[in-house]
């Protein structure tokens, strides 16, 4: 989606920055974000419904945006450096995967604020099924699909979600109305809307990259078929 397309630009901007760490082990980079990513999800769930608990969803936006920029530099600093490796991208897809989770199920399991552990579990199983589709297409034909609802677009929302909360409660927008069927038990403010968002975002990802992953493997089976195995029953 749109936030997809700024990767070039935030490459260009970021290039001076990752010319600074040398031959630094991009996994340096993985491995620091997961901790930060963690902290995030830490203030998130323990914020109260209170002016120590706006600034803490405040903390934990910055977090994830901090988190997300080590994302976006490991990457960047291995093609940069020519340290580009299949372990790399390994290990940063699955711990993409893990925070992507840990966010939403502590968005959502957050008692003040939103209180639905269930709807946040839900989310997350649908958020990786959706990522599960790109990089399963990937595995089989060797293209990436970054089609439907993108993780830069679901981390931005995030961000956004945690410092609107914040904002809103710190200058006095503290009542909100709720949210309509089936949801109505929760409050519809910020962070159950980015719950509900990524979990219907998840499934809307998996339907659309399941069906172009299914037109592009048909036509690569077409092209390239496979070796059959040959059948070794005597006659």
């Amino acid at each position: 989606m749109a936030l997809e397309q700024l990767r070039k630009r935030w490459e260009a901007i970021a290039l001076p920055i990752v010319s600074r760490f040398g031959r630094t082990n991009p996994a340096v980079l993985t491995w620091l974000a997961l901790p930060v990513g963690v902290a995030a999800s830490v203030l998130v769930f323990t914020a109260p419904k209170s002016d120590t608990g706006a600034l803490m969803l405040l903390g934990s936006a910055f977090l994830i945006a901090f988190s997300m920029v080590l994302d976006g530099l490991d990457g960047q600093l291995a093609r940069h450096t020519g340290q580009v490796s299949r372990w790399g991208d390994y290990l940063d897809h699955t711990l993409d995967r893990l925070l992507d989770a840990m966010w939403v199920v502590a968005i959502a399991s957050s008692a003040a604020w939103v209180g639905d552990p269930v709807l946040g579990w839900a989310a997350a199983w649908f958020t990786i099924l959706g990522s599960y589709m790109g990089t399963q297409a990937q595995a089989v034909s060797g293209g990436r699909n970054y089609r439907g609802f993108s993780r830069a677009d679901r981390t931005i929302l995030t961000i956004a979600a945690l410092a609107l909360t914040g904002i809103f409660w710190l200058i006095g927008v503290q009542d909100f109305s709720s949210a309509p069927a089936p949801f109505d038990h929760l409050e519809m403010n910020p962070l159950s809307v980015v719950v509900i968002v990524s979990g219907l975002g998840g499934m809307y990802t998996f339907f659309v990259r399941f069906s172009q992953a299914r037109k592009e493997i048909i036509a690569l089976d077409k092209e390239q078929p496979l070796a059959q195995p040959k059948n070794d029953e005597s006659e």
